[in-house]
């Protein structure tokens, strides 16, 4: 009996070593899997973004050729610094924030004094973890579609806040808004439902993304888990006009 015993513990314990070890391995392909299919979905927003500037400086070519060198040197800018965090799959908030001020420039070359932006940036999240280059698509599909198609001026506001354990980041534009049956349909944009993926792949289940109509213009909020980077926080609470 103790034989047998001891052969059917050997047995139980050599079962249990395997399926451990299957286990670790699909949990170290899903991994894997999750994180090509992330640097897949970086990769889309580098040439979206790229053609959108280049046929806006073709634009500018016919009617503004110094708005077009100047926004060819900012392009410039902007590519040089999303290349060095272009292995990363995310970011300190300050370090986002630096990018898409480099974006804003380029905007604001093109539509001048149409364009207002603001920025309310709390400072005790600029140290934040958010996903790379999250929020140029998203005030990109504010600039064209809450700005861009107006001959009146508009704003744009960028905000930060932390709720508890949650980031909450909102990009509001002063247009008209998006009509009931239309917000589905925003999704299907490569920016926003390449964002959406993104979100589901780094924070399953614990993300928010969401759209409204304001009375004063349209509005996309992004909730995340916060997690901080070690280190001191700077002060920021800043105004671009």
């Amino acid at each position: 009996m103790t034989y047998l015993f001891l052969v059917g513990l050997a047995h139980a314990l050599a079962y249990s070593r395997e399926s451990q070890r299957r286990a670790l391995k699909a949990s170290k392909l899903e991994t894997r899997l999750v994180q090509a299919q992330l640097e897949s979905l970086q990769r889309q927003l580098h040439p979206h973004f790229l053609f959108n500037t280049l046929n806006t400086i073709a634009g500018l070519i016919r009617t503004n050729v110094n708005a077009a060198d100047a926004m060819l040197d900012q392009l410039g800018d902007l590519l040089r610094m999303a290349l060095q965090t272009s292995a990363q799959q995310e970011v300190p908030l300050k370090q986002e924030l630096e990018i898409l001020r480099k974006y804003l420039d380029i905007e604001q070359t093109r539509l001048g004094p149409r364009l207002t932006v603001r920025l309310q940036i709390d400072p005790q999240t600029l140290d934040a973890s958010v996903p790379n280059l999250l929020l140029q698509p998203l005030v990109e599909n504010a600039v064209r579609h809450g700005i861009a198609p107006h001959s009146r001026p508009g704003s744009i506001a960028i905000e930060s806040a932390r709720e508890g354990d949650r980031l909450v980041l909102h990009v509001w534009d002063s247009g008209f808004g998006v009509a009931p049956d239309g917000l589905a349909a925003l999704n299907n944009g490569v920016g926003l439902a390449n964002t959406r993926t993104r979100l589901e792949h780094l924070y399953p289940g614990a993300f928010a993304f969401t759209f409204a109509n304001l009375a004063n213009g349209f509005r996309v909020t992004v909730a995340l888990p916060y997690r901080a980077e070690a280190g001191q926080l700077e002060p920021c609470q800043v105004e671009v006009a």
